[in-house]
């Protein structure tokens, strides 16, 4: 049976981060420095060790989970792990501060920490919704079925085409060689149909972007509107018949792009900050060492 990662083990990490937390918190109240708390203290020292080494073990899970045959437990464990510890790793570095910033590499560390934080629990919220999401926007098929079957109403509709004029075969032609999925970054985020359709209006044609399945479709309505001939305003019929169910199709292969565009940019951010934390991590331990 499939278990979320909150619940995981009938959630041993968050009661583990809870009483680390909890300790961090007594020992923080209890303690009596003689000077206004910071990072310099015995318990300073202490937190700041502890908030080191849960740094470091939470950047291992990115080497762990791509180790499949490793037996130091499962995948979806760690992850559990990596949200609640990660989550107790902000109290446990506000008490290593004292609750004390600066204009430092020291505060910088904080801060890069907090936003890998922040990121991770977006990325919590999108390991959680988005497979489901996904699925759902499919309708249980995958992204491959979706395009094969897009496949198969481009060369429906070329075959139809052929039994009408010129400029709707052009119109059929155009609509599939222009058609835009995916793209960059910014195409897929904004999650829109960018395709293009040639178009004959009067003597001459134009190219149309609608978006273009939405201008086809208009062209079509209104050429079989004109249409005198029974026999032709039914392939016309038939045509935006299948130009109506690529537009269907088009809807949630731009949504699946579109959320897999959110995925990355979460990679984009989440990795380099993590990376960038380790660096002024490092930083600030060697600072203190010299200095202190």
């Amino acid at each position: 049976m499939h278990q979320s990662i909150l619940a995981f083990r009938k959630r041993r990490y968050l009661w583990l981060a809870l009483l680390i937390t909890g300790l961090c918190i007594a020992a923080y109240w209890i303690d009596d420095p003689q000077e206004p708390a910071n990072g310099g203290t015995v318990l300073g020292y202490t937190l700041g060790t502890l908030g080191a080494l849960l740094i470091l073990w939470l950047s291992w899970f990115g080497v762990r989970k791509r180790r499949y045959a490793s037996t130091m437990g499962t995948v979806q464990g760690w992850l559990s792990a990596h949200v609640y510890l990660g989550t107790a790793l902000l109290v446990i570095v506000l008490l290593h501060t004292g609750f004390q910033f600066g204009y430092n590499v020291h505060t910088l560390a904080f801060l890069l920490m907090t936003l890998v934080i922040a990121s991770g629990f977006f990325g919590v919220y999108v390991y959680l919704k988005y497979p489901q999401r996904l699925s759902e926007n499919r309708g249980g098929a995958n992204r491959s079925a979706l395009i094969d079957e897009l496949d198969d109403v481009d060369e429906r509709s070329r075959r139809i085409a052929r039994k009408l004029p010129a400029e709707f075969q052009e119109m059929v032609s155009s609509g599939i060689s222009r058609l835009q999925l995916g793209g960059s970054m910014w195409a897929r985020l904004r999650g829109r149909d960018q395709s293009q359709v040639l178009l004959k209006r009067g003597n001459d044609y134009a190219v149309v972007a609608n978006p273009g399945q939405e201008a086809a479709l208009d062209w079509l309505a209104d050429q079989q509107s004109k249409c005198r001939d029974p026999e032709t305003a039914a392939v016309i019929g038939e045509l935006s018949a299948l130009l109506r169910n690529k537009r269907r199709l088009l809807k949630p292969l731009t949504e699946d792009m579109r959320m897999q565009a959110l995925l990355e940019v979460w990679l984009y951010a989440h990795l380099p900050l993590a990376a960038g934390l380790l660096a002024a991590l490092l930083v600030h331990i060697l600072t203190v060492f010299i200095y202190w």
